[in-house]
């Protein structure tokens, strides 16, 4: 794992700190930091209900702004663990990408949109 995917789980702790206890489940149960177990696991489903009730738009606008900055990233490393997970994830549910796009910046999107034409979604 490289600083730059320590510093991603860092800081989705520090948005989602109700994913505590389930963040650290995961690593006892798996005896290390598997990067995509815990994000599509742990840090992913309470970042979809976030999105689904689209009620604290503040932090959502926070957290998107922090995947733009992600997005613009040169490690490759986490361009690529944020693509398959994060990114996958949010093309999942129609519902919940339209909302996330709103939020979205041109990067972002911009990936968002790449990781759904590799998975062989229609975009």
């Amino acid at each position: 794992m490289t600083s730059q995917s320590e510093a991603f789980m860092r800081k989705m702790l520090e948005f989602l700190p109700s994913t505590e206890a389930s963040y650290r489940e995961s690593i006892e149960f798996n005896g290390e930091v598997l990067e995509t177990v815990i994000i599509e696991s742990v840090f992913m489903p309470a970042f979809i209900e976030l999105i689904r009730q689209e009620q604290n738009i503040d932090l959502l606008e926070r957290i998107f702004e922090y995947f733009e900055e992600v997005s613009n990233d040169k490690d490759t490393h986490l361009i690529n663990t944020f693509s398959i997970t994060v990114l996958e994830i949010l093309g999942n549910e129609n519902n919940i990408l339209r909302t996330a796009k709103k939020y979205m910046g041109p990067k972002t999107t911009k990936m968002q949109i790449e990781a759904d034409k590799a998975l062989g979604r229609e975009v």
